[in-house]
Parts: structure tokens; sequence; C-alpha cells
């Protein structure tokens, strides 16, 4: 039964907030593996096998935000939520460039983390409509959303579930104006201030990896939202 949990890296250099957490999360039914600094993390990655990463920003030995980067170098695929006491918005900025999927701020709720958890960890496996599309052309891009994988002649981009649902939401809706509201609603569930600057920041990411094609691009459409531009698809 307990290989069928959840297994949830969580790294966080204070112990006694890391043991209360540890104790609800497994109440919940994961399988927490705790380290207390970021190279232990960084050992205990390679060492098993997770569904999702928690990490701590400010960590002994190697910070939060150097050990996503290293995750994400050989896995672009795994949720990671950073937990960070720092108030400033360009830190929570800095941790979604480099490939979080989400953040909390301490103090936090158990509950508020555990619903963001099932969110990333359920998302994954509910069955799409059969009506809704799972492979989008936009150009000479081809983006396999269930694989989360965007793909140009040879080349192939893997991508976080964050970008591949924003990528896909705006396939869904090509050369039309999409409000932020709109697209915060349907890819983030909220669409609070700090959620609507994470979705400047994931637009910049999809733009980069859109540059091989001109045809396809993002257009920033101000105090509306955005507009994805792409030839029509025969």
């Amino acid at each position: 039964m307990n290989e069928k949990r959840p297994r949830i890296l969580y790294v966080e250099d204070d112990e006694a907030l890391s043991f209360v957490t540890r104790d609800n999360l497994e109440m919940f039914g994961f399988s927490i593996t705790w380290c207390s600094d970021g190279l232990e993390g960084w050992k205990a990655f390679h060492r098993d096998t997770f569904d999702l990463c928690i990490l701590d920003v400010m960590l002994p030995g190697s910070d939060g935000f150097d050990l996503a980067r290293k995750i994400r170098k050989i896995n672009t695929h795994i949720p990671i939520i950073f937990l960070t006491a720092r108030s400033m918005k360009e830190d929570r900025i800095h941790g979604l460039k480099i490939g979080a999927d989400d953040y909390l701020t301490k103090p936090f709720s158990i509950e508020e983390l555990q619903l963001k958890i099932n969110i990333f960890l359920n998302r994954p496996k509910k069955a799409t409509p059969q009506e809704l599309p799972q492979v989008f052309t936009l150009g000479k891009y081809s983006l396999d959303l269930p694989n989360q994988l965007l793909k140009i002649q040879k080349k192939e981009q893997s991508l976080t579930l964050r970008e591949a649902e924003l990528l896909a939401f705006f396939a869904r809706h090509p050369n039309q104006v999409l409000e932020r509201e709109d697209i915060l609603d349907a890819v983030w569930k909220n669409s609070d201030f700090f959620i609507s600057r994470s979705l400047d920041v994931f637009v910049s990411r999809l733009r980069k990896y859109l540059r091989e094609d001109p045809s396809v691009t993002i257009e920033n459409i101000h105090g509306i939202g955005f507009k994805l531009k792409c030839p029509p698809h025969a």
C-alpha cells in the first residue's frame, strides 16, 4: 500500500516546521522524504523517485533556487512548490522563472499546501473530455499536451505542467484576444495579484520556446490580456 502513496521530496531546514508539516502530510496519505539542506535534497532526488518536490528557498549548503534549477535540468515534468519567508515579489518571480510551478509564503496553511499538492498530482490523471483536443498544431510546432512536449522538426522541448496547460489554452483559442482573468481562471483556478504576475513569467518562457517559428507569437494586448497569433491550421 505504501508504494502507491504519492512520494514527495520535502527540503526544509526548520526542524520544528518540517516535523509538523511532515506529520500532517503523512496523515493526508503522502509518503514524505525530508531533507534538511539542499545538498542532501539533491542526493535524495537522485536516489529515489518522487511525484512532487516541496522546497524551502533559504537552505544551508545549496539554496532552494539552486536545487530547483538542478532538478529542472534532469526532470522538466515533476511539480515544484516553493516555500518562502521572503515577501519580495522579485524573489517569487525568480523562482517561477527557474522552473517552479507554484509557491507558498510562510507562515502557510497546511490545508492550502495539501490543496496545491492535490491539484498537481491529480490534474494529469483526470480524464479530459473527448471534445477537447490533446495535440495542437501551431505553425511549424506541434504541442503534445498529455506528454507535455513541444515539437518542431526533430527537436523536442519538455514543458512543465503549467507551461503545457497554458500553451494548450492559447492553442484552443488561436488568434483571439484572451482576457487575463479568463486565462488565470482556466489554468490557475485563481486570479489574485501575484498569480497574475506569474502569468507574465510563464508567457515569457513560452515565447522563448516558440522563437524558431516567427509566425507563432504571443502578443501582449495592453490592459486586456494576450493573443496567440499563428497561421490557420488546414
